[in-house]
């Protein structure tokens, strides 16, 4: 009875090697989907390293410009233009205005170069005043328009409160206000030239005339 039961249970030869290539096969799918999932984590670490490099990258090289205004004397004060950054820019275009007022009322041309780490220094004092009036006090804003690397740029604006009586600046202090970082300014249509004015990119009502170019259009994008 007990070899009838075990006769009853015995695998044939032929049918046990005609098993060895499925046997074979889950095998090598089971090892595939293992090697799959290793090379997968190997392509997410690869990501996520040339991620850190390239924002390394661009945090030491993207341009950042620090502006400030500071009294010098009732009737003078000064712009400092400070390059945070490690590549070398050409100023182009500084700009004030009062944050009552959309657009900017001075703008000063320029075409001056600042290296990286180094410091541009200007007087604008009867431009601010010209800029806020004989009477006011307030916060007035000033934004740098650069070249930096072949593109276009355009800093946030950094404000400071001043207070201006007869004419005369009282005080002025920078506000601790944070910023965004520098922005690319694209044009479109038209291969790129370099000229030396440069419109206000913020404003929502159309340039002079005058500083104007037909064939050239302005848009401001994330850096």
């Amino acid at each position: 009875m007990y070899m009838q039961l075990v006769n009853s249970f015995r695998i044939p030869f032929s049918t046990l090697v005609s098993y060895i290539p499925v046997i074979a096969t889950i095998v090598t799918t089971f090892f595939s989907v293992i090697l799959a999932r290793a090379t997968l984590r190997y392509v997410e670490a690869t990501d996520k390293g040339l991620a850190l490099a390239r924002e390394e990258f661009e945090r030491e090289w993207t341009p950042d410009l620090h502006v400030k205004i500071e009294r010098i004397s009732p009737t003078e004060a000064r712009v400092i233009v400070t390059n945070l950054a490690k590549t070398s820019v050409l100023l182009q275009l500084l700009q004030l205005r009062k944050l009552s007022h959309a657009m900017p009322f001075e703008r000063c041309r320029l075409n001056d170069p600042l290296v990286g780490g180094s410091t541009w220094t200007a007087e604008m004092g009867r431009r601010i005043i010209a800029c806020t009036g004989a009477e006011f006090e307030g916060p007035i804003a000033a934004a740098m328009t650069f070249y930096a690397a072949g593109r276009m740029f355009r800093t946030d604006w950094f404000r400071s409160q001043i207070h201006v009586r007869d004419g005369r600046i009282v005080s002025l202090e920078p506000s601790n206000m944070p910023t965004r970082r520098v922005r690319a300014v694209e044009r479109k249509g038209q291969p790129e030239r370099r000229r030396e004015f440069v419109q206000d990119v913020t404003a929502g009502s159309p340039p002079d005339k005058a500083n104007n170019k037909p064939d050239e259009k302005f848009m401001v994008t994330g850096a």
